[in-house]
């Protein structure tokens, strides 16, 4: 049974149907690249401004050279990055958000800074949960 969340949404433009609950349905790699632990990382880190390969990977602690390569060509191929590619001696390249990735990136940090001001209630419930 659908509910208001769980509903399909028609595309405006094109007249197609999406169902992220439905598992044929072409929006849940989308939404895997985004809510995933790095996706979500290096949209959050992009929305400050432009930043070079290296200077991404230092802010996305943790995040290995060819991890954030792989989600940033994921991103790049859903049309939430933009690569810059400067024919510069050396190569110079830089990540920045589009529109739509920019509007994903707020989206994504108003719940990742809402799970962070809570934090203490969360670990208080793991604590209760392990204690039983």
């Amino acid at each position: 049974m659908e509910g208001p969340h769980t509903r399909a949404v028609t595309s405006y433009r094109a007249g197609v149907e999406y169902n992220v609950f439905a598992r044929a349905c072409p929006s849940r790699p989308l939404l895997e690249h985004v809510t995933g632990r790095w996706g979500g990382l290096t949209l959050g880190a992009l929305v400050d401004g432009p930043l070079r390969f290296n200077e991404l990977r230092r802010r996305v602690d943790g995040i290995s050279e060819k991890m954030l390569s792989q989600t940033l060509q994921a991103l790049e191929r859903d049309g939430l990055v933009h690569r810059d590619a400067q024919p510069t001696t050396p190569p110079r390249v830089d990540y920045s958000l589009t529109p739509l990735g920019r509007e994903t990136a707020e989206r994504l940090l108003a719940l990742i800074h809402l799970l962070m001001e809570r934090m203490p209630e969360v670990e208080a419930a793991q604590r209760a949960y392990d204690a039983r």
